[in-house]
């Protein structure tokens, strides 16, 4: 017999067995407990904190693209840079979160620390600009000025600066061949917003944080098509920003370049005559208000008459582009939009709208004629124009007795276009029109020229000037009524009666309205844009053109060539024998009109030039400039606020541009080797076997060689004449118009 159990095992093992059991079982719950604490209980908590591992990108830019003229020479293109930059991850590993290696990096740039240290940090509702509002995880831009002895000081003592880096980078320039600026046209890029980026989630184009976006002008325009496709590399992070993989890697693909129709040349002569005939019509004493002309904005538009593409576009006041780049500063950015900057950021060539003056009349003379008035009818052009005990005068009380159209047009006489307007405006049944639609053929054949809406120009934010027709003035009424009625006074001042007068019957076409508007005075607001496609138009044969800047799209490796062709808008709604008729007329103004004496001398046999001037009259102050002019290949507008008659302040600059064009020289002869641009440029710049597109070299200042090549010849006595001088008596009626009584926008004299 024996003291041991039938299992085998001593009360010993029996014990240790048990306890065991108890331990493993203990081990289980405790074990089960924690799943149920992690998985359960607080497993929404942990989601959240392993939702930190993840993938985030590093953006490589991708190159944008560029932006030539029509013969291929750089208006936008990029350059190499030192670049010093700065990653957050390696400074966030730092004990003071990178602050002494940015203070150690400012004093070797000669940057201010906390500018540094400002550029750096993340972009959020509560933190101002400077900012980076780009990813954490990609290197930002503290400076793309560094200059060698700078980056190689922060390479070779790489230990002392982690995280920072000094690398040669792609970064935009506006290099102004020429001296040329085209700032308005070409606009710029800046960083893209969050905004942007939540709104491009859902396009065909979607963002990415480290894109330079356009803000405007081409830049913006073509935004899209000069972006290309940024490279993203995809790496595996946890929640603290510690890469712990790689995942994927897709390679930049480099924006297209954009051709555009412009001539860097001729855009610079350009500038060049608008910013001297402004000058020059400072230096000329306005007897009306008592002192000299302020000339303080303009624009000029020089455009293809049978294409509606864009030449030359330029924009008094102007700017420097290269300012955006790199991010503009805070002085830099007042002197852009402060009040006494003048707006340089708008492109006044199609966001600059007032009343056209005279260069309307080519709409009313088509008017008259849609509604049934003979072409070569006895107009009386007498010295002044009746309407109760209102009295409208004609330029300096002239009087050239019974005329036709055309020579209302050519020496501009405005009692013609009176009495046509006033009998329209009878024939409508007056202030209380007749039942059913007035005909309007006033109002009527404005629209029909495209005016009142935007010419579609391919640049953002044009405005639609304005026709001040029936529909107009019942909207502009009931906005302003209750401010009229309550500020107006029967025998107030002139302000406070026309108040009055408009609180009463401001939504009804009066008499003097249509009167005013017949020359393109009142309400009636017009751009240089609109009437470069209206009198391109006249030139061609009666076609309206969308007028365009862009004329193709090449891809990077310039294996694709997108063209952009022109498009037509609309007919004039004139005849073949009123347009023949409109063309002498307008041909007479150059050599015996309003503009002869700024023209004496040009090859008119050679070269046919067209024209008609305006001297608008605005509220409060001086009168505004306005030249229409057209060749068979061009049409060149003008117009400078403040400045004085049409002819007078503008017709020099006019006739220097059509000069560079087409060689023409002071002594009237023609130097073909001079001339610029004696023909639209045809095709398309030479796109290389690699991609890259030829492009001739723009030597010298083309706006100063023109002016030394004039001086260099004889020169015409008449076109030396100072911008705003008087005209001689026997030639024209371009000299300043006694101001009518001043009128403000909106304001209505009471009818007879």
């Amino acid at each position: 017999m024996t003291n041991i159990p039938e299992t085998g095992r001593t009360p010993r093992v029996q014990t240790r067995l048990v306890v065991i059991q108890i331990l493993v079982l203990s081990l289980l719950g405790t074990l089960g407990g924690r799943l149920w604490y992690l998985q359960i209980r607080e497993g929404a908590q942990y989601q959240k904190e392993a939702s930190g591992n993840h993938v985030q990108q590093v953006v490589q830019p991708a190159v944008r693209g560029s932006i030539l003229d029509a013969r291929g020479v750089p208006l936008a293109d990029n350059e190499t840079r030192l670049v010093v930059s700065a990653s957050r991850t390696d400074l966030l590993k730092q004990k003071d979160d990178g602050k002494a290696v940015l203070t150690k990096l400012a004093g070797v740039l000669g940057m201010d620390p906390q500018e540094v240290m400002q550029k750096v940090r993340l972009c959020d509702a509560k933190t101002p600009q400077p900012c980076w509002n780009g990813s954490p995880y990609q290197p930002i831009p503290v400076t793309d000025e560094a200059n060698p002895k700078q980056a190689l000081q922060i390479r070779e003592r790489s230990e002392d600066f982690p995280g920072i880096t000094a690398e040669p980078e792609a970064v935009r320039r506006y290099p102004g061949p020429g001296e040329s600026n085209t700032a308005q046209v070409l606009g710029y890029v800046s960083p893209v917003t969050d905004e942007e980026l939540k709104k491009s989630e859902d396009t065909d184009s979607p963002y990415l944080r480290s894109d330079m976006v356009g803000r405007n002008g081409l830049e913006r325009q073509y935004d899209k098509a000069l972006r290309g496709k940024a490279g993203v590399t995809r790496y595996e992070v946890d929640n603290l920003g510690r890469v712990i993989g790689k995942a994927k890697s897709d390679t930049p693909v480099p924006g297209s370049n954009l051709v555009t129709s412009i001539d860097s040349r001729v855009q610079r002569v350009s500038e060049y005559e608008l910013d001297k005939a402004m000058k020059a019509a400072r230096t000329q004493y306005d007897s009306i208000t008592g002192e000299n002309y302020k000339a303080d904005s303009g624009a000029v538009v020089v455009m293809e008459a049978k294409t509606g593409r864009i030449v030359a576009m330029a924009s008094a006041p102007t700017y420097d582009p290269n300012v955006w780049v790199g991010g503009i500063s805070a002085k830099d950015y007042k002197q852009l939009t402060g009040k006494d900057s003048d707006y340089p950021l708008l492109n006044r060539a199609i966001q600059g709208q007032a009343a056209p003056g005279s260069t309307f009349k080519v709409v009313s003379t088509a008017a008259a004629v849609q509604a049934g008035y003979p072409w070569d009818g006895g107009y009386p052009c007498t010295s002044s124009y009746s309407v109760g005990s209102q009295v409208f005068k004609n330029f300096e009380g002239e009087s050239f007795g019974p005329i036709s159209l055309g020579r209302a047009l050519e020496v501009s006489c405005d009692t013609v276009f009176y009495g046509l307007a006033d009998k329209e405006w009878k024939r409508d049944g007056g202030i209380n029109p007749k039942k059913g639609e007035p005909k309007d053929w006033f109002f009527k054949t404005a629209h029909e020229f495209g005016l009142g809406a935007k010419t579609g120009v391919d640049l953002p934010n044009e405005v639609t000037g304005r026709i001040p027709d029936r529909k107009w003035k019942q909207a502009y009424w009931e906005a302003n009524k209750d401010a009229w009625c309550k500020y107006g006074k029967k025998d107030g001042t002139y302000v406070e009666k026309i108040a009055w007068e408009n609180c009463r019957e401001g939504n009804k076409m009066r008499e003097g309205d249509e009167i005013n508007y017949s020359i393109g005075q009142g309400d009636t607001l017009l751009t240089p844009i609109q009437e470069a496609v209206m009198y391109g138009a006249v030139s061609n044969g009666g076609t309206m053109y969308q007028p365009t800047i862009g004329k193709a799209i090449i891809s990077p490796d310039g294996k694709t060539v997108t063209p952009i062709k022109p498009t037509k808008s609309g007919r004039l709604p004139v005849s073949q024998a009123t347009l023949k008729g409109m063309n002498e007329a307008f041909a007479g103004v150059i050599t015996r009109g309003t503009a002869a004496w700024k023209f004496g001398g040009w090859p008119q046999d050679k070269i046919p030039l067209h024209a008609k001037t305006g001297t608008a009259e605005v509220y409060g102050k001086q009168t505004t400039s306005w030249l229409a002019t057209y060749s068979k290949d061009y049409t060149v507008i003008m117009t400078i606020a403040q400045a004085g008659t049409g002819s007078g302040a503008s017709g020099e600059a006019v006739r220097n541009i059509y000069s560079a064009l087409y060689g023409v020289q002071a002594d009237g002869s023609i130097d073909n080797k001079a001339a610029l641009l004696p023909h639209p440029q045809q095709g398309l710049p030479k796109v290389r076997t690699d991609g890259t597109i030829a492009s001739p070299k723009v030597k010298g200042d083309p706006a100063k060689d023109v002016e030394n090549a004039q001086k260099n010849n004889a020169s015409n006595g008449q076109d030396q004449q100072p911008a705003t001088s008087p005209s001689p008596t026997s030639t024209s009626n371009t000299r300043r118009r006694p101001r009518r009584r001043p009128r403000r926008r909106g304001s209505r004299r009471t009818q007879p």
